[in-house]
């Protein structure tokens, strides 16, 4: 049987239940949501900290891994990704940012119309709820919970105010479009729960009778006629099907997936697809290409007081007194997660005015994000650059849809991120060394005191650097003279017609900070595009496609046999 709706959005992540939602809002259309992973009801989804409990769930995360890179001692480094309702939101670390006011405006002067921060402010503004009030750049009424951590907590205070001893000043509100200084983050939670895209946008949604959600779907390929996205390809529960398309196919998938699907539609370039026998459909050498990531350096110390949540999880008494807190208060470590404080500064004297590093600190250590917490007391300073000059890439191997693409990094591939990477643990340091937080700590565990020179530093960020999930890039929004550009300004795929991307991969440059937040925008802003444009070409396009999708009676696999005729 033949199924045909107005848009098919590919990815149930922190984008594609914006659009779903979205798009399905005024009735007129019919939506179909196609989500590799399960519905998102594992109770550690929803639970703050419980990230800890999903970062190595392979029913809830793709758990890819990096080819070898030779900049980092050719290791292959973890990079989780949700695989549920949700997607990544439903698996992060729940900070709530924005970017800075100049990330934005260089898209622009990239090039893309209408991407300055004064165009994106007003989507920030929807998409929020906020409980630090309306303003001029925050907003109350929107479906994502931007909240402020209730409790204070002696080491955040001690790193604040060690910030504070070296100029860098205290800051309470960090998405006003200036993040310099310390304090706490925001977060995506409400009423102590996580606040996923799933829980913030799909849920008021589901009852729609325009809206359709296929959970463990997984997509396989975009089919075209001529130039026109027609279907979406995918395997659910061991059966493939094909879903036709009125309007338009939307990738959501992610800066990992979405190239992924474009490069195995034939859609990339063809000296890398055509060897390995993916017909083209059209050529875009950008696609899989500026692959751009946030690395993360992760300095422990052990804390001379027995006041951090390694403390309260090595014992049945402190877990139970977090159980309790959470399940008769919805408070206490269990509804915050790991990291509570933010600070956003100067590592390089000699680099502009913007912050060029960001710190999550965290009140507990473990060797690994999500990993088990340290028998002692300790505390985490992650830090990592905003805005690194390395640029990586992504790229499928086969024309198999269920093996990983080849995913290059290339951390710390210029002098820039080298001497960056280097300036920030020694920022570190003297964080630590600042009264109060000196008093608090007891001895640097890793990389340890005895790691003093450049080379030495330089040695543990490449044995030790990892993902701080913030893959982005890959399918880059750009002006039609960038040969490497993907999509356009409305996020449509150049050269195509009815095939839009939304998600991370459009980021021509990553913005500096946490990902999420910026991705829901990109998502708010993306559907005002796709219903301007529905409703500027009225019915008649729509009525056309129905007509080609209904009078298409063949099974679905010679829908694949005439995209391939076509090409």
């Amino acid at each position: 049987m033949q199924e045909c709706v107005d848009y098919v959005v590919v990815g149930g992540g922190s984008a594609g239940c914006v659009m779903a939602n979205r798009l399905s809002e005024n009735g007129r259309y019919s939506v179909c949501l196609l989500e590799a992973g399960p519905a998102d009801r594992n109770m550690w989804i929803h639970i703050p900290i419980g990230y800890g409990k999903t970062m190595f769930n392979p029913r809830l995360n793709w758990g890819f891994y990096t080819d070898p890179d030779h900049n980092m001692l050719d290791r292959r480094i973890y990079w989780p990704r949700g695989k549920t309702l949700g997607g990544s939101s439903s698996i992060n670390g729940l900070i709530y940012i924005r970017g800075q006011k100049e990330d934005y405006d260089h898209w622009a002067e990239l090039g893309n119309s209408g991407w300055d921060w004064d165009a994106c402010l007003p989507y920030f503004r929807k998409l929020e709820n906020n409980d630090l009030g309306p303003g001029p750049t925050h907003g109350t009424q929107g479906p994502l919970n931007a909240t402020s951590i209730p409790t204070r907590h002696e080491l955040v205070d001690a790193l604040i105010a060690a910030a504070n001893s070296l100029g860098i000043p205290s800051r309470k509100d960090f998405n006003t479009g200036d993040q310099r200084g310390a304090g706490y983050y925001q977060l995506t939670t409400r009423n102590g729960r996580r606040c996923s895209t799933a829980v913030a946008y799909l849920n008021p949604a589901r009852r729609r009778s325009n809206l359709r959600i296929e959970t463990e779907a997984q997509a396989m390929k975009i089919l075209f006629r001529g130039k026109k996205a027609a279907a979406v390809q995918y395997r659910q529960h061991g059966k493939v099907k094909t879903l036709n398309v009125n309007r338009e196919v939307i990738l959501c998938a992610g800066a990992l997936q979405s190239p992924q699907l474009l490069q195995l539609s034939g859609v990339g370039n063809a000296e890398h697809l055509t060897p390995l026998g993916i017909p083209m459909v059209h050529e875009l050498k950008g696609v899989g290409e500026n692959l751009q990531d946030h690395l993360q350096f992760r300095l422990i110390y052990e804390v001379s007081k027995p006041i951090t949540t390694n403390d309260l999880l090595r014992s049945w008494s402190g877990k139970a007194r977090m159980g309790l807190q959470w399940a008769l208060l919805r408070g206490g470590p269990l509804a915050i997660g790991i990291n509570q404080g933010a600070l956003f500064c100067n590592a390089l004297s000699n680099t502009d005015t913007r912050p060029d590093v960001q710190f999550h600190f965290g009140t507990l250590s473990a060797d690994m994000a999500g990993g088990k917490v340290h028998d002692f007391s300790g505390c985490t300073f992650s830090v990592c650059q905003l805005r690194p000059e390395s640029r990586g890439y992504l790229r499928v191997r086969s024309a198999d849809p269920f093996e990983p693409p080849a995913m290059q990094p290339n951390y710390l591939a210029t002098d820039l991120d080298r001497r960056t990477a280097i300036a920030g643990v020694r920022l570190t340091r003297k964080l630590a060394d600042a009264q109060p937080m000196q008093t608090l700590m007891k001895g640097e565990v890793k990389p340890g005191r005895e790691v003093q020179t450049d080379e030495e530093i330089l040695h543990f960020c490449r044995e030790n650097g990892a993902t701080i999930f913030h893959p982005s890039g890959t399918a880059k929004m750009g002006p039609e003279n960038d040969p490497m550009a993907v999509v356009d300004h409305r996020l449509a795929v150049r050269g195509l017609q009815g095939l839009r991307v939304v998600d991370a991969s459009i980021m021509p440059t990553l913005v500096s900070g946490n990902t999420n937040v910026p991705v829901v925008m990109i998502a708010e802003r993306a559907a005002a595009f796709v219903l301007e444009d529905a409703l500027a070409t009225g019915h008649a396009i729509g009525d056309d496609a129905r007509v080609s999708c209904t009078r298409d009676k063949a099974p679905a696999e010679n829908l694949a046999a005439a995209h391939l005729q076509d090409q």
